[in-house]
């Protein structure tokens, strides 16, 4: 037996047992690789803001609820238990005596609000459109965290497309480099040429190395967007296709489309309504309130000689009424709850219309940053396949001896640059016609 298998055995019979690493469970059954549609859909279950703006949407639920049962008539019952202890006058022998009694109280007691003014189906109006606005305050929430989802994929999709790029590049300049070695040791290359395919070969891979840490980086960003587990390790499915231009809809179509379905706007209507509401609650104050109360109750003492129940039935009391409340002078709190609520309204709807304005200027950046992004993809594609073409045929001269090292290194760099460009461009393009789409209502698509 080995000393660890003796230490183990020493510990199980002193009764300590081995810690065993615990295994998280918030992240079991969730996949290696992640589309976006899958980042999208955990972000809406599992966010923390979006779970907090749920629960004070259920919050807003239990008001509506509550409101609803304000019509209702309320029912309370009371029971009371007492005992008396006094000193009496005693008629017979004269002087003091001690006695003590015991008495017993119930009561039932109803009320039911007939007529308030109005106040009653408003505050119910007004609960149910607070409902609405905290649904509104969730899906405006789900909405900036798919921006953030998605510029973040697109991200990772554009340093995984570096990357690829990069290792090709790295394949060429390490082929010439050995090719080169080949005629260094023929003496047919001079050593300056030599050394410049090294550099060369050298900074193809410091670019590897930095596209690298940029996938990494941008995988952590994501990651920390979804709210995953700092020791959960995931991938992202490349789609098949990404189309970087499309047909894109007219300024005036995104701004008509985006006020009547973005949720922000539909939030600033809720809150003119909100306030239009109040103002009617404020002048239910001026009215009077009509009220129905009843009361069941009886009672025991045990100074009386007659029966529990006999002096149940004797004592049974009932009551019903009518309470009109008249307001006459409220100390100007029902004329300033009005002039306040007006101004709660004018504040709305200058909020509503600010919200709108904002709105039609985010779009039509939008616009402007969707018709620049696709320019420059149409001209870095052309760009890239004139300096890709220049580049082979440099490759090629080289082979025959028509070219040196320095001419082709120019060369290189100008198909390296005019790559980044495309790729850059290329998914540029991609995101901005996504927000584009996106604030005219449409939901995120893989392709």
């Amino acid at each position: 037996m080995n000393r660890i298998a003796v230490l183990m055995a020493m510990l199980l019979i002193a009764g300590v047992r081995p810690l065993l690493a615990q295994q998280d469970t918030t992240t079991a059954g969730l996949p290696d690789k992640w589309t976006l549609q899958q980042c999208l859909d955990y972000a809406r279950a599992r966010n923390i803001q979006l779970n907090t703006l749920r629960l004070t949407e259920q919050s807003s639920q239990q008001d509506l609820l509550q409101s609803k049962a304000a019509r209702l008539p309320s029912l309370s019952g009371t029971v009371s238990q007492s005992v008396t202890n006094s000193k009496n006058t005693n008629p017979v022998v004269g002087g003091f005596q001690t006695q003590s009694s015991l008495a017993s109280n119930y009561a039932l007691n109803s009320q039911v609000i007939l007529y308030q003014g109005g106040y009653l189906r408003s505050d119910i109006k007004e609960k149910g459109l607070l409902l609405q606005a905290a649904n509104l305050d969730v899906l405006q929430a789900e909405n900036d965290i798919t921006l953030q989802i998605t510029q973040a994929y697109l991200n990772i999709l554009l340093a995984n497309e570096n990357i690829i790029y990069a290792k090709e590049l790295v394949q060429t300049s390490t082929a010439q480099l050995e090719r080169g070695q080949q005629l260094f040791n023929a003496g047919s290359l001079a050593r300056k040429d030599f050394v410049l395919l090294q550099g060369q070969q050298a900074a193809d891979q410091y670019s590897l190395v930095t596209a690298e840490n940029s996938y990494r980086l941008n995988l952590l960003t994501l990651k920390q967007i979804l709210q995953l587990p700092s020791t959960f390790t995931f991938t992202i499915v490349q789609p098949d296709s990404l189309r970087a231009t499309k047909p894109v809809p007219s300024l005036e179509e995104a701004q008509r489309q985006a006020l009547l379905t973005r949720p922000e706007v539909k939030y600033g209507e809720v809150s003119l309504a909100i306030a239009e509401v109040g103002l009617e609650k404020a002048r239910s104050g001026y009215k009077p309130t009509l009220s129905l109360g009843a009361a069941l109750s009886s009672g025991f003492s045990d100074n009386n000689s007659t029966a529990y129940w006999q002096q149940l039935d004797n004592n049974f009391y009932q009551r019903a009424g009518l309470t009109l409340g008249i307001p006459i002078f409220s100390n100007r709190v029902n004329k300033t709850n009005e002039a306040k609520a007006k101004i709660s309204i004018d504040q709305a709807k200058l909020s509503l219309q600010g919200t709108k304005t904002a709105l039609t200027q985010v779009v039509e950046q939008a616009y402007i940053n969707l018709q620049n992004a696709q320019a420059q993809y149409t001209a870095a594609q052309r760009q890239l396949e004139a300096n890709e073409e220049a580049y082979h045929i440099s490759i090629e001269q080289l082979k025959i001896g028509a070219m040196n090292i320095v001419d082709l290194q120019v060369q290189k760099n100008l198909y390296v640059q005019a790559l980044q460009a495309f790729i850059q461009a290329k998914y540029s393009a991609i995101l901005n016609t996504r927000i584009y789409e996106f604030y005219m209502g449409e939901p995120v698509a893989e392709n």
